[in-house]
């Protein structure tokens, strides 16, 4: 009860006392107010008349107000200045500065201090917003897709890597929760682990960076992604480069020997039995021919596994995209125009890749019609080819109306194939050449109807330099 009573006391005694204003005019008239009445006594015993020592009195208390608003002046108006720079710096506006600050005086050297705070917090304050624009621009310029999220796993940060590995602007992005970005095993796999997002049609693989920090006290998770699938897959060709080297050299010298005795013994067959030469003249045949043909899949391999580096020039794109549309005689081959570009690539890699991906897309449209290898209908487009382009890259999409993708995880697997008369090198060689030009290749099923659609991404802007330290990778 004690302390709650005297509350309102210590209130009352705040709203009653004297600003520090007045307290200045008081004290002034305290001080004066023995002179005052010392000169009044005096001037009221002079021999005047009323009205001159009412007058003078009048003059002498007219000259004492003067003089104590000069001094309430004089005292209060460098304090509310002070005053109000100290709210300005509270306020972070660093741009007011005290006046008459000079040393050997006390309110001087106040002032001197004042000023001497605002400069220390402005020149804080300039390198907070340098480093802060820093690290933003760090932050935005790194490739590798950046997320930061709160306790309550919504995004708060997302740069530029993000936004294009999720395919949405960071307005669309920010305040969004991790598990309906598809990025909610980024915060429960284990730092330092791969993982493989959920965030397309493409298989790409990750190497989790996780780490914490602390924004307005408030703790955050930051995550950086790292793609390693260019380097998974490294290491899985000099898998297949050691295997097939050990498989290539045994069987190579091992078919030369069969065909040139299968040929040899064909020849041989006139003095047999007709009807054992038969039989025989067909099995030799089949071994003749069998060793042919798996010669001619080792050495279609060796061709793959010794592609070159690119040997840059400057290609114009329309051109080249409707050269290889025209060698595709079975079916029309529809070319969208897209903006008329030259950039650097080696027109014959980047052919044969052309070459490779608009026959696959035909042999999908003539399966799926039930007359492959047929001709179908001239009036029939089954295949697109389109690309567009912006400052740093040109992205060429070949879209089919095929049956579509039933296994999309095994298409860049070497050997794999779903083709009759495939080798399962022919995707193989296309994401190598794409990557050699330090490029992708994704391959995906429409989002509309049936078929597939293959997204090749390539710069502008490769030199000789980029295609000497990036070379097209050997397989075997």
């Amino acid at each position: 009860m004690g302390s709650s009573s005297s509350r309102p006391q210590s209130h009352l005694k705040k709203r009653t006392r004297l600003l520090y204003e007045n307290r200045i005019s008081l004290y002034s008239f305290l001080v004066a107010l023995p002179g005052l009445l010392v000169s009044g006594v005096f001037i009221w015993m002079q021999a005047w008349s009323l009205g001159s020592r009412l007058t003078v009195i009048g003059i002498e208390l007219f000259l004492w107000w003067i003089l104590a608003l000069a001094l309430q002046e004089q005292t209060t108006r460098p304090l509310q200045t002070l005053a109000n720079v100290i709210g300005s710096l509270r306020e972070e506006d660093y741009s007011f500065r005290a006046r008459n600050a000079a040393p050997e005086d006390a309110l001087g050297e106040l002032s001197l201090e004042v000023n001497a705070l605002a400069d220390m917090l402005s020149g804080e304050k300039v390198r907070t917003i340098e480093a802060t624009a820093l690290l933003q621009r760090v932050v935005d310029e790194i490739d590798a897709p950046l997320f930061a999220f709160d306790p309550a796993s919504a995004l708060r940060l997302v740069n530029p890597a993000g936004e294009h590995l999720l395919r949405l602007s960071k307005k669309q992005l920010l305040e969004r929760s991790a598990e309906e970005l598809g990025l909610q095993e980024c915060l429960t796999a284990g730092n330092e682990t791969v993982v493989e997002l959920n965030v397309g049609e493409s298989r790409v693989r990750w190497l989790l960076r996780r780490s914490s920090f602390r924004q307005h006290g408030v703790p955050h998770t930051l995550v950086v992604l790292s793609d390693v699938s260019r380097a998974l897959r490294e290491e899985e060709r000099k898998a297949w480069q050691r295997l097939i080297r050990v498989l290539g050299h045994e069987l190579s010298n091992s078919l030369a020997p069969i065909k040139s005795i299968a040929g040899s013994l064909i020849s041989r067959l006139s003095g047999v039995d007709p009807e054992i030469r038969t039989d025989l003249h067909r099995g030799l045949e089949i071994i003749e021919s069998r060793s042919a043909s798996l010669q001619r899949f080792l050495d279609a391999y060796r061709k793959l596994a010794q592609m070159p580096a690119p040997n840059l020039k400057d290609v114009p794109l329309a051109p080249l995209v409707a050269r290889v549309a025209a060698l595709e005689t079975r079916l029309n081959v529809g070319v969208q125009a897209g903006p008329d570009i030259t950039f650097s690539a080696d027109p014959d890699q980047l052919e044969q890749m052309l070459i490779n991906l608009i026959r696959n897309a035909a042999d999908a449209v003539l399966s799926g019609a039930g007359s492959y290898p047929d001709k179908i209908p001239e009036d029939k487009t089954g295949v697109q080819v389109r690309w567009q382009a912006n400052a740093r890259e040109v992205t060429l999409e070949i879209e089919d109306e095929g049956p579509g993708l039933l296994n999309p995880s095994n298409l860049f697997t070497p050997f794999y194939t779903t083709k009759p008369n495939g080798s399962g090198v022919g995707l193989v060689l296309c994401r190598q050449i794409a990557e050699a030009h330090e490029g992708s290749i994704e391959i995906g099923n429409r989002t509309r109807g049936s078929g597939c659609v293959v997204k090749v991404v390539l710069p502008l802007h490769l030199t000789r330099l980029d295609a000497q330290r990036f070379p097209a990778r050997r397989v075997v």
